[in-house]
């Protein structure tokens, strides 16, 4: 990467967009986009660059995109490049390479004109049909080299009459569907979503300024679901500004959440500085209004990555994966608090919440992955495992996603600052956090976390200890005594149930076939079976269909001795095998288990989370 190449630095992102103003119509960067093929799932995108230097004009189209930590080839869908000068005249367009072109001859001007090919709806994709245009910026629009702090126009050419814009740029005053950026890091940052969608919007006052809040949802449904959606996210939201002391200097003074929740689309959520993007193939109705969960956690990367930024991710570089080792607590921490406010906020109950965090809990206490990796470790698997795509099979028992992994820290991290002699909790971390990195946006590195935790506790021994054992190890808390301080009982789900290590298998014709890989150390691990093995019998239990399967765990007991009869790659082979006893946990308030919590340990659940609806007592 060159060094002249996206050299804005987050600081400079902020004073730029804070006091830029609209280009004009001469802007050194213009976009024009089109949709007259759109049932093909085409869009014509024009780029104008004005004042190009003498020589060759370098383009490319982005390989990866902001919120996504893996490669992602945007080049492979753009088509019939051309090129003409500022007096129309035809320039020749050379492909130098699989990501980019050339364009020579120019005179001072290059119009650049592309088909592009969209059909995936997601937070990172670009989606073109008869019914909307999600664009991503990055799989949408090329660049040039040497432009990166040029400010941008761009103008979107409905395909409808009845569609209009929801995107977090700022509109160019008196241009119909043209907007404007800065530079091309908060462009490339401004996802866009062009349909006939609903629009709700409310005002939120926050240290004396108001802010605009936006719901752009494109949703097979009726206005009482719009309605009944704004009303949650209108009840999160104070509790998120609860965390952090204040909401973030929302440039422009708008926050947008643009909604796509339509069959083609794909299930996503994405963060970006003023808005997001969250999409869901179910509707609002048909998915319960479950899609608030996603809402959440995009809305708290607002201040937690938006703001609170790793370092090695400003500036973003559109030309490589941009990993760091701190994913842990940009999308861990984030992922805990996302439940966690929909709770305080009264828009669940604690046994939902209860339930949904023993699912997460089991999964990093009881999984493999920690066996291979910390948190730290984990992050830096990201451009491995965040929508990548490789052809050759991975070893899913090595990695712990950096989501649920970072969000038990979080949980460790809260119940412990909670249960200290002189009480703190997470949410003032955050805050020193908020404090030092994000309001002033200075990037942090693993070095500051430490600190900031050092700060926060008055402890720096604890936050070496907590660092050493559970970032840079791969150790958790016993979590049984931290949960029992909000009279919360952790314990195995159906110790008496058989568990032999994979529960995932599927039928071939009469054949029964292992479908995931067995955890290490486990029943089936030790027996030497592997995904793709057919499975014959499990002592007297012969198996042609998923519900021998059933059966048989059903009948099986813990501790219980049998041989395995099993068909790997073409040869029949016997083991012992000897059951285990399901290992997954559960979370339960003590009233489920027949104990009686004390009044202080309601009072420890109640501050942490929050008052329980009467109806739900």
């Amino acid at each position: 990467m060159r060094k002249v190449l996206f050299g804005l630095s987050g600081l400079a992102l902020l004073a730029t967009t804070a006091h830029a103003a609209d280009p004009g119509p001469n802007a050194p960067v213009q976009y024009e986009v089109s949709f007259e093929n759109a049932a093909h799932h085409e869009a014509q995108v024009t780029a104008t660059y004005r004042g190009a230097p003498k020589g060759p004009l370098h383009l490319r189209m982005s390989r990866s995109s902001p919120g996504r930590y893996a490669i992602h080839e945007f080049a492979k869908n753009v088509y019939k490049v051309s090129a003409v000068d500022g007096a129309g005249k035809p320039l020749a367009v050379e492909r130098t390479d699989p990501y980019g072109w050339t364009v020579t001859g120019h005179d001072g001007v290059v119009k650049v004109t592309y088909t592009l090919y969209a059909d995936r709806g997601d937070g990172t994709y670009s989606q073109v049909d008869a019914t909307h245009a999600h664009l991503n910026m990055p799989a949408t629009f090329l660049w040039a080299d040497g432009y990166d702090d040029k400010p941008i126009r761009v103008a979107f050419k409905r395909a409808d009459p009845s569609w209009r814009v929801a995107t977090q740029l700022p509109p160019v005053a008196g241009a119909a569907d043209a907007y404007w950026a800065p530079n091309l890091q908060y462009f490339m940052d401004s996802p866009t979503e062009i349909s006939a969608f609903t629009l709700r919007e409310w005002k939120v006052t926050d240290q004396g300024r108001d802010y605009t809040f936006r719901l752009a949802l494109h949703n097979p449904g009726t206005d009482e679901d719009a309605d009944k959606f704004v009303a949650k996210l209108k009840a999160i939201v104070p509790e998120h500004i609860k965390v952090f002391g204040e909401l973030p200097k929302f440039d422009h003074g708008t926050y947008t959440f643009i909604a796509d929740y339509m069959p083609q689309i794909t299930g996503d959520g994405m963060e970006h500085r003023n808005s997001t993007f969250i999409s869901q193939p179910r509707s609002l109705f048909r998915g319960n209004f479950a899609q608030l969960g996603t809402a959440s956690h995009e809305f708290f990367h607002a201040w937690n990555v938006e703001r609170i930024r790793p370092a090695e991710l400003e500036p973003f570089d559109f030309t490589k994966a941009n990993p760091t080792p701190s994913l842990w607590l940009a999308e861990g921490f984030t992922q805990y608090y996302g439940p966690l406010l929909i709770r305080r906020a009264g828009q669940s109950t604690t046994d939902e919440y209860l339930t949904a965090l023993s699912g997460t809990l089991n999964g990093v206490v009881t999984g493999p992955g920690r066996l291979y990796g910390s948190p730290q470790e984990m992050s830096l698997r990201a451009p491995f495992v965040d929508a990548a795509a490789a052809l050759d099979p991975t070893n899913p028992n090595i990695f712990t996603s950096y989501y649920p992994y970072g969000a038990i820290i979080g949980l460790a991290l809260d119940l412990q600052l909670r249960g200290r002699e002189k009480p703190l909790s997470l949410d003032d971390f955050m805050k020193r956090m908020w404090k030092t990195h994000g309001a002033p946006e200075k990037p942090y590195k693993p070095a500051d976390i430490r600190a900031a935790l050092a700060q926060t506790t008055n402890d720096t021994k604890f936050a070496d200890a907590f660092f050493k054992a559970s970032i840079e190890g791969s150790a958790l808390p016993d979590f049984g005594p931290l949960l029992e301080q909000a009279g919360l009982k952790l314990r195995q789900k159906a110790p008496k149930k058989a568990w032999l290590g994979a529960s995932r298998v599927k039928t071939n014709g009469a054949e029964l076939v292992l479908d995931a890989p067995p955890v290490p150390g486990s029943p089936l691990y030790a027996a030497g079976l592997e995904v793709g093995d057919r499975i014959v019998s499990i002592g007297r239990f012969e198996f042609a269909n998923e519900a021998d399967w059933t059966d048989a765990l059903d009948r099986l007991k813990p501790d219980e001795a049998a041989t395995i009869k099993f068909v790997q790659r073409g040869q029949t082979r016997e083991a012992p095998l000897k059951v285990a006893a399901d290992p997954t946990l559960e979370v339960v308030r003590f009233e489920r288990a027949d104990l009686k919590p004390t009044d202080a340990q309601l009072a420890f659940r109640k501050a942490w989370l929050g008052a329980e609806p009467e109806a739900a007592k």
